[in-house]
């Protein structure tokens, strides 16, 4: 099965285009082959059409046939494993990567020598490979490569020339970090770097996500005024958002994961109720597949706010979905954030609904 660039797959999703199919139901058509192909058992190369193959072949045996046609091939590969969070386990996300991620290793590497002009592009395509194989190392609890991948995706966006990018690989370091160091200090470093990366680019929305990250840090930290503020900044910023923006593509930050920051400051700078408002708009907009992990990482928050408002049972019915979307997923955060969730739980561990909720998660997790 090939779904990539030069597939016949491809040429249909453009036939259907030009016949009016809206871009929303092609989407889902992609995603549906795409998990079609992990559930199968395949799709080590499914991503890379046949004639991306071919060129892929033809420049890792002679890295100056790189071309402009191959980068945007690789570049619509890495979107694609993408869009399968949330609907495709993380481990099988990995096998869809490694072509990929292994390539760009080798065409950057000290004994190629890919044409300069295409550079920036290649330098691109690995930084988003390699944060994306660094999420997908730390979900399945492989923490020294996701943190090798990390620094790798560093140096490719700082290679490529726009700020922004790095500001992007360090934002996603910082929460990888914040749920496998100790201590706020790892992850605070890194949204530190991350703002003043997102300070110089040009990418608005970048900035928006890296003061909503700044928030959520100074609230677990225990600085109301300085998230307050970072806050502020986040919602300037996002209210300056445009089409155009250069991250529009990459990011998918929108007022929907603001709420969820607005959330977790609310949380831990002592409004439970204020948390749980935002906590529950953003969850009801966060509706698509590739949002399910985001969505199940709100609602864990949403139930720490319904506990601390004296809620349990309410608390407790939130965690079933958060416990099936961590079995679909294989998602690591989805899965700490359960167990901290039912910690705040033990009070009432002889109640029903604690004990239904236990018997739901030993059966689905095994814990």
């Amino acid at each position: 099965m090939a779904l990539g660039s030069g597939s016949d797959f491809a040429e249909l999703l453009d036939a259907l285009a030009q016949l009016g199919e809206s871009q929303q139901r092609l989407r889902e058509l992609r995603i549906l082959l795409t998990r079609t192909m992990a559930d199968d058992g395949g799709g080590l190369l499914g991503l890379l059409g046949p004639t991306t193959r071919a060129a892929l072949a033809a420049s890792l045996a002679d890295p100056s046939r790189v071309s402009e046609d191959l980068i945007d091939s690789l570049h619509c590969a890495v979107h694609d494993v993408n869009e399968q969070v949330g609907t495709v386990p993380f481990v099988r996300l990995q096998l869809f990567l490694a072509p990929i991620v292994e390539s760009c290793r080798r065409l950057l590497g000290e004994d190629a020598s890919p044409p300069d002009v295409f550079l920036p592009g290649l330098n691109s395509v690995a930084a988003q490979a390699y944060v994306l194989a660094a999420r997908c190392a730390f979900e399945t609890r492989d923490d020294g490569a996701s943190r090798a991948f990390y620094a790798a995706a560093t140096t490719a966006a700082g290679a490529v020339g726009a700020p922004w990018r790095r500001a992007m690989v360090h934002m996603s370091h910082a929460l990888v970090t914040l749920y496998s160091a100790p201590g706020l200090a790892p992850a605070q470093r890194l949204v530190d770097a991350a703002v003043r990366d997102a300070k110089a680019g040009e990418s608005v929305t970048v900035r928006a996500r890296a003061h909503a990250l700044q928030a959520e840090l100074a609230a677990r930290a225990g600085g109301a005024r300085h998230a307050h503020a970072a806050l502020s900044l986040a919602r300037y910023d996002l209210d300056r958002c445009r089409n155009d923006d250069p991250s529009s593509s990459m990011t998918g930050f929108s007022a929907a994961h603001l709420r969820g920051s607005e959330g977790v400051t609310a949380l831990y700078t002592g409004d439970p109720s204020e948390a749980h408002a935002y906590f529950a708009r953003s969850a009801a907009s966060l509706s698509t597949s590739r949002e399910r992990v985001q969505r199940a990482i709100v609602l864990t928050d949403q139930a720490a706010a319904r506990i601390r408002m004296g809620d349990p049972q309410g608390a407790a019915a939130l965690l079933h979905d958060c416990v099936d979307t961590a079995v679909s997923t294989g998602g690591r955060v989805a899965f700490l954030r359960l167990r901290q969730a039912r910690r705040d739980l033990r009070p009432w561990r002889r109640e029903d609904f604690a004990a239904r909720l236990d018997d739901h998660m030993i059966d689905a997790l095994g814990v």
